[in-house]
């Protein structure tokens, strides 16, 4: 058999041959505390699967990864466990029309955040288990059919230690010493969930009454660990849930379905969070230890209602196989910021969306590895990867587009046939596609064609001519496309036009919405106007595009960007700055000159901390390496003095002195850093709390200022999860190549650190200040990485082939090593190679922006 891998052929035939009928699960947990690890620490599942055979006589197999099999049984029929089970599959042979299959089975606790994850909380020596499948790993925890169009309903019953609770996705009750679970609706095996230990647990409920005077009742419940408790801020986390459920049952008319509506904040998570129907699981860095911006907020109220919406679009509707991933993720990813402008305080959530998942999409779209909406998937290992910025972001900024294309109410109209018509169902593209046509009225095939089943992104440029006396006689579009991915398409678009009021505010004073068609548009709408100073192509973004500038908008921008009043207009503007550095057609030094003088004008928080992460990366990568130190030292320059500017204890301080850490270079920021945390320098206002000490101590680790004793005498002073995980990082950073052979031999040559432990470890790895020190690893990382792909789980496989890419020895012998690598590794697997030419590309970048900003020095 070909292993733990599963192909879409393989999961059709299997589609085609079985129906599932219901699934009996019984896990005992309480092997999860007690005894010692000297082996994998294991864990009974005891797995009852009902199941129909379209072809009986035929053969088929089951799903399981298990270090051991003790039993296995076909429609009473004991087999043999060493016959059938090969570690990843139970083969099933001659197969009745109506089938029983019971496995007993001993499957193991994960320490990489996939299958059932264990965690040893530091603090209190409490132990806390939760699981994570998507897009496969509910086969870790028990005997399955994993693939997402079987769909099945689900009983659960689970022994676990005492004074534990268990949670999963129905209404549980211990009875006897055993939690027993009501029966689930119809759903897919990876989104199924236990959340397992003395959690700290709040309450709350939800009651709506529907028009026909039915009254729906939804019990809500929040969940941490205990360490967190007096943290966690759960009012908060209920307020944006009633706001998002009410937003939801107003727009889908279709109500909640899947009873209760736990949130389950766990620790050691590798993604933001999974949409489990009734049992959400985030990442518990949502719950915040120390003072954040109101960004951290709406992140956090965003993500909620990303998972809400996917009780929908993605739980109660599932795609056929991950080919069309982008019918949940997409569609979550535009819901959530959709229903939080609508819904909650967070009304300027489509400029963060702007300015911060677009920036994602973009990314991932100039990547040699970028794909359509609509991808070809090939199997579980492309499944994986495509939780991407094309998935996800791309995705939700052609839905905002496909809004303004067929009108809102089309839209919502066509989203509640949808559920109706396919409630507990699975679909694919052209299900959705009939709905919205029905509605809309529009040829949604054409649509399709142009947006979801073509890869790349286009880049719009003004083109003005005026009249002698100064006013517009022509405006036109210029659409391009890059050669690799020609496609051009349509674009509804606003173009807004810009000139200083007589106080020297940038403002908007004529508008045109158009459709933009093909390699050159005119706008007639906009003839007669007065001679504008900028011109915003995509203004109010409703597509999705690169947004370039005609030389005199941009001579406007590099006076006068920050008096630009509009926020989004703002937004939108130095995004379009950032994909020119990106694209090597701005120095790295411009743009991290407009960041010095304009940066400290930035209302919008979100926004001021994209424009800290861009400029460090500008810096970082993108700058010539001769200019690097002074550019560090301009930069550390400017945060200090906006740092000192701005207003106590807001904020924006916050934002600055976080910047002003990462970008520290002399010893006067580092003593000034060590001043603030030991109490003998002040800057009015600023609570330096547990998680901003953290954000000043690495960069004096990385240099080499604080040792092992002062970073030993932290965690003392924070001795939890996060200042572990924190510790690591810094530890990972300080500057002796002893402490890199460590670091790397921790991650690379052992599987003994978590999957938070691993991913600590490789950021404290990196440090742009370190390049000579980290130079021999480059030569390490390619004799390594197929090793690590082959022995460890895919998510590790992940964090180490992208986080330890030799990306700071920018050079052209890396990336000649990188092709050698390519070249001598033709089979190596698709996924792994994929890593490997991503991190190509944004190497290759790298030395085109690089020259560009030797150029732009003369």
């Amino acid at each position: 058999m070909p292993g733990e891998n599963l192909s879409r052929d393989e999961a059709r035939e299997r589609a085609a041959l079985l129906s599932v009928e219901g699934y009996e699960v019984s896990l005992d947990l309480r092997s999860a505390v007690g005894g010692t690890d000297t082996g994998p620490r294991t864990f009974r599942s005891v797995t009852t699967i009902r199941f129909r055979c379209a072809e009986p006589g035929a053969t088929s197999f089951a799903d399981l990864i298990a270090p051991s099999v003790t039993a296995v049984s076909l429609n009473g029929k004991d087999l043999d466990p060493g016959a059938v089970f090969d570690g990843s599959r139970i083969a099933l042979e001659d197969l009745a029309e109506d089938n029983e299959l019971v496995v007993d089975a001993q499957c193991a606790y994960s320490r990489t955040g996939e299958g059932m994850h264990r965690f040893a909380d530091p603090e209190d020596g409490e132990i806390y288990l939760y699981t994570q499948y998507e897009p496969a790993d509910s086969r870790r925890v028990f005997a399955n059919f994993e693939q997402p169009d079987l769909k099945a309903p689900f009983r659960f019953e689970v022994r676990a230690p005492g004074g534990w609770v268990v949670w999963s996705n129905g209404v549980g009750e211990l009875v006897e010493g055993v939690w027993k679970f009501a029966e689930t609706k119809p759903i897919s095996t990876y989104i199924t969930a236990f959340v397992a230990g003395p959690y700290h647990y709040v309450t709350d409920s939800y009651e709506r009454v529907f028009e026909d005077g039915t009254r729906l009742e939804i019990p809500l419940g929040a969940l941490c660990r205990k360490g967190l408790a007096r943290h966690f801020d759960s009012d908060d986390v209920f307020l944006v849930t009633k706001q998002g459920l009410d937003f939801f049952h107003d727009h889908f008319d279709y109500p909640y379905p899947f009873g209760k509506y736990d949130q389950a904040f766990v620790p050691e998570y590798n993604l933001g969070a999974m949409e489990n129907p009734g049992c959400v699981t985030f990442r518990e860095e949502f719950i915040f230890r120390g003072k954040v911006t109101r960004a951290s907020y709406e992140r956090r109220a965003n993500v909620i209602l990303h998972e809400m919406a996917h009780m929908w679009f993605g739980d109660l509707v599932t795609m056929v196989w991950w080919d069309d991933l982008w019918l949940k993720e997409s569609f979550a990813d535009f819901m959530g910021t959709f229903s939080m402008v609508e819904a909650t305080r967070f009304t300027n959530g489509w400029t963060t969306f702007a300015n911060n998942r677009k920036s994602w999409a973009y990314r991932a779209d100039q990547l040699p590895s970028t794909h359509p909406i609509t991808a070809d998937i090939r199997d579980l290992e492309d499944a994986k990867l495509n939780f991407d910025g094309i998935t996800y972001a791309k995705g939700a900024s052609v839905l905002k587009q496909l809004v303004a294309y067929v009108g809102r109410d089309a839209f919502l109209d066509g989203a509640r046939r949808y559920f109706k018509r396919n409630a507990y169902g699975n679909t694919r593209l052209g299900d959705l596609l009939s709905v919205l046509e029905e509605t809309s009225g529009r040829d949604m095939a054409t649509w399709s064609r142009s947006w979801l089943q073509t890869a790349g992104v286009n880049s719009l440029t003004p083109q003005v001519i005026l009249s002698a006396e100064g006013r517009v006689t022509e405006v036109a579009i210029l659409q391009e496309a890059a050669e690799s991915h020609p496609e051009l398409r349509p674009h509804r678009v606003a173009v807004g036009l810009y000139r200083r009021s007589p106080e020297g505010a940038l403002e908007r004073y004529a508008r045109a919405e158009v459709d933009v068609d093909g390699p050159r548009t005119v706008i007639g709408e906009l003839v007669g106007a007065d001679a504008p100073e900028l011109v915003l192509v995509n203004d109010d973004d409703l597509t999705y595009c690169k947004i370039r500038f005609d030389e005199g908008s941009l001579a406007t921008l590099r006076e006068s960007l920050g008096a630009i009043t509009d926020p989004l207009a703002r937004a939108l503007c130095w995004s379009a700055l950032w994909n020119l550095t990106r694209d090597a057609l701005m120095p790295a030094r411009d743009f991290i000159d407009l960041v010095l003088r304009f940066a400290g004008r930035e209302s919008d928080i979100g926004v001021l901390q994209m424009l800290h992460a861009w400029a460090n990366s500008a810096l970082t990568h993108y700058a010539a390496p001769e200019w690097r130190d002074v550019g560090g030292l301009l930069l550390a320059e400017g945060a200090l003095r906006e740092l000192r500017l701005t207003e106590p204890g807001s904020q924006h301080q916050l934002t600055w002195a976080r910047f002003f850490a990462a970008v520290a270079t002399s010893e006067g920021d580092f003593l000034l850093l060590q001043g603030l945390l030991d109490g003998t320098a002040k800057i009015d206002g600023l609570d330096v709390d547990q998680e901003l000490r953290w954000a000043f101590l690495e960069p004096l680790a990385a240099h080499g200022v604080a040792d092992e004793a002062v970073l030993a005498a932290e965690l003392a002073r924070d001795d939890t999860a996060s200042g572990k995980r924190h510790q690591v990082r810094c530890l990972a950073a300080r500057p002796s190549a002893a402490v890199k052979a460590q670091a790397w031999a921790s991650v690379v040559e052992s599987d003994s650190l978590s999957n938070a432990l691993v991913e600590a470890t490789i950021a404290g790895f990196s440090q742009s200040s370190q390049r000579e020190l980290t130079a021999p690893y480059a030569a390490k990382y390619f004799e390594a990485i197929e090793r690590v792909w082959d022995e460890r789980s895919i998510q590790i496989g992940m964090d180490v082939v992208k986080g330890l890419f030799p990306s700071l020895q920018d050079s052209s012998a890396t990336l000649d090593a990188t092709d050698a690598w390519l070249a001598t590794h033709a089979a190596a697997p698709p996924a792994l190679r994929r890593l490997v030419l991503e991190a190509r590309d944004d190497l290759a970048r790298t030395l085109r922006g690089q020259a560009c900003d030797t150029a732009a020095a003369g």
